[in-house]
């Protein structure tokens, strides 16, 4: 007999059917969609998410580092593409090379390394030169490109370079407006001399989900999207941009959050007048209140500083987290809430009648990014994949 968690994940198929579709129109035709699931795909977990992007179309993934293209490399089609953008270990290049994984370059050793082994294998490193274009956390340096030109050209048998690659430093943010357009500028003179060298990757990309949504000019041969996949806009600046342009102006938002976090009541209790509720005392009743039990705290990923903050829907209706939050259980006041029993529905995240609790909601009552709360989001959590017929 499998036993239950105490709180699940709900995966809606149908939401991000449409998120794709949105975001494929807005890459434009023969652009190659690069979905990135790093951190557990952004708490939606590998194993779930991967197959449904399959099912729409998407062949190729980025994960942070070995680990996670293990996990995606288990369950891909044979077609599907896995690109490591951040840590391999230098043994754990053999097995990468040997799967066709590819991988990200962005220091001269790695380069190195990759050349030996696949050398010593007999076969091509699939890479991605990762240029520093501004950013300044990881890129092949312009002052290391004659060396990088070197090794490439003395060793290209060992070399299948299918990409060039750059970071852009916030392009989420207006006030990152100038130096997005330096980047971008970067990285096309430094495309320019590479080809000049003859060294010509089979794709270009710059674009994470908020270039591509407001600095067209940085969609390229690929895009590396992440959090608007999932249906989140990178910001409020980016969801601004898009509302406010001529070109892509929308009445009603087309990205579609396809994550919602629920649970159960556990218990019920009433509570006289005058008692402190839970642990401490930080909530002291002061009439006659009903409280029920939710079998969630911090160990799942319900902050503490949610105690006395936080709020579900029970029955349609927003209950208020009162006392701390335990490492198991919270609590939450149901007083006004008629006939709540053991067992009904609580949405920590998500819709429940005509009330709803935004990712962003629930991040800004915890002090955290809309990112944050997502990855943090612990993989033993299970999650459901439904079908709740958005067409």
């Amino acid at each position: 007999m499998k036993m239950k968690s105490g709180s699940w994940i709900e995966i809606s198929k149908s939401a991000l059917k449409k998120n794709l579709r949105y975001l494929k129109k807005r890459l434009g035709n023969g652009v190659i969609f690069v979905s990135v699931i790093k951190g557990n795909a952004y708490g939606h977990g590998i194993e779930d998410y991967l197959p449904l992007a399959e099912e729409n179309g998407i062949n190729y993934f980025a994960v942070f580092d070995a680990s996670e293209a293990e996990r995606a490399n288990n369950i891909r089609h044979p077609g599907s593409e896995i690109i490591i953008m951040g840590r391999i270990d230098k043994e754990e290049l053999p097995w990468a090379i040997e799967q066709q994984i590819a991988f990200f370059i962005f220091d001269i050793d790695r380069l190195q390394a990759a050349i030996a082994i696949a050398r010593a294998m007999n076969t091509k490193a699939k890479i991605h030169l990762e240029i520093e274009t501004g950013l300044h956390r990881t890129g092949i340096e312009e002052t290391e490109l004659e060396l990088v030109i070197g090794l490439i050209i003395d060793n290209r048998e060992y070399l299948d370079i299918i990409g060039l690659c750059t970071h852009l430093a916030g392009a989420e943010s207006i006030a990152n407006y100038f130096r997005m357009q330096e980047q971008i500028a970067n990285f096309v003179r430094i495309a320019q001399l590479l080809e000049s060298r003859g060294i010509k990757p089979r794709y270009q990309h710059i674009a994470c989900s908020a270039a591509a949504l407001i600095y067209p000019q940085s969609i390229l041969d690929m895009a590396r999207i992440g959090i608007a996949q999932y249906g989140y806009w990178p910001s409020m600046e980016t969801k601004m941009n898009n509302l406010l342009s001529n070109e892509n102006k929308f009445t009603r938002d087309p990205l579609h959050r396809i994550l919602s976090w629920k649970s159960r009541v556990m218990s019920i209790k009433e509570v006289a007048p005058g008692n402190y509720i839970s642990y401490g005392n930080s909530y002291l009743t002061t009439k006659k209140t009903v409280i029920a039990t939710v079998p969630v705290g911090y160990s799942h990923g319900y902050k503490r500083s949610l105690s006395n903050s936080g709020f579900v829907l029970i029955r349609g209706s927003k209950a208020n987290v009162i006392g701390s939050v335990n490492m198991n259980v919270f609590l939450v006041n149901v007083t006004h809430i008629p006939g709540v029993q053991t067992g009904d529905e609580v949405v920590i995240i998500g819709t429940q009648g005509k009330n709803k609790i935004s990712v962003a909601g629930f991040s800004e009552l915890s002090n955290q990014m809309n990112y944050e709360v997502l990855s943090r989001l612990p993989a033993s959590i299970p999650r459901i994949i439904i079908d709740n017929g958005l067409k």
